[in-house]
């Protein structure tokens, strides 16, 4: 029963991976870039939240009406100001912009908060949990989150699948080219995707602030999760972060019933393995697969 509750855990910590790691291989699968900031404007929508929690006195979960369309605004201003600019120039340029911008936004958030850890607080929800038995217990909270992290990878497969914009984005990945010569702007669909990527890292980091505590400087290690989750479910592969983020948590958990002292390290081999013996990924890495 032990390693039954590691799985189930592991399960949990997944569903909150794959929330991260959703954006990361939305603007991939989009615009083949790799948004190295990734992890620090998470965090700057968990500082979000908690500036909303402490000055309106609102629950986290109240803040994600504020914090999503915001983090989609901030999107739309990266999108115009940053990645528009840098995919003009090479290949390169998009990520040494989003290297600059990640540094920019530590030191932004140490100007403004300080370097002690913070997290959003959720009272009792946070700690109560389904007692199925003495060995096996199903948080409230990581459950809601893997639920939260399901809905949000299947409504963008759905609409990828199925919407008109979803057709548009697909098009635009597969052939630039030839998308423009039938109507569709591709500045606009780019400005769309991460729009849409920008929301999803909102959710996930009120979501992320509400699990555990974070810092300004926290982002460059929740930026490995997510590329690990991304990577072994398949670059560009929109179910497939979620498998991945599946795999990595479980992962670490039953890594914890090995060796408690490296659970993380655990993560890291599977993430290697995975890249030796299928470096496509799980699931196949076509476009928004």
């Amino acid at each position: 029963m032990v390693w039954v509750n590691a799985v189930v855990q592991g399960l949990m910590l997944g569903g909150l991976y794959a929330l991260f790691a959703c954006g990361l291989s939305l603007m991939f699968g989009v615009m083949r870039t790799v948004n190295l900031a990734h992890g620090d404007l998470s965090v700057v929508a968990a500082y979000g939240s908690l500036a909303l929690v402490d000055s309106l006195g609102w629950s986290p979960f109240l803040t994600l009406l504020i914090v999503i369309p915001g983090m989609a605004i901030v999107g739309l201003v990266l999108q115009r100001l940053v990645l528009d600019r840098a995919l003009g120039i090479s290949a390169l340029a998009p990520l040494l912009a989003t290297f600059g911008l990640s540094i920019a936004l530590q030191n932004l958030l140490l100007q403004i908060d300080s370097p002690d850890s913070r997290i959003l607080p959720i009272g009792s929800f946070g700690i109560g949990s389904w007692k199925i038995s003495g060995q096996l217990s199903i948080g409230w909270f990581p459950l809601l989150t893997l639920g939260v992290a399901i809905v949000v990878l299947l409504g963008i497969e759905l609409f990828l699948q199925r919407a008109r914009l979803g057709h548009a984005m697909r098009a635009t990945r597969d052939d630039p080219a030839t998308a423009q010569l039938m109507g569709i702007d591709s500045r606009k669909i780019y400005a769309l995707a991460a729009m849409l990527a920008l929301a999803t890292v909102g959710i996930a980091g009120v979501f992320l602030g509400m699990r555990t505590t974070f810092t300004p400087t926290s982002g460059s290690s929740y930026l490995i999760f997510a590329f690990e989750a991304v990577v072994i479910g398949g670059i560009g592969s929109v179910r497939g972060t979620l498998a991945g983020g599946i795999v990595l948590g479980v992962a670490q958990t039953v890594g914890a019933q090995i060796n408690a002292a490296d659970p993380i390290l655990i993560g890291h081999l599977v993430f290697l393995t995975v890249l030796v013996v299928r470096p496509r990924g799980l699931f196949r890495s076509s476009v928004l697969a």
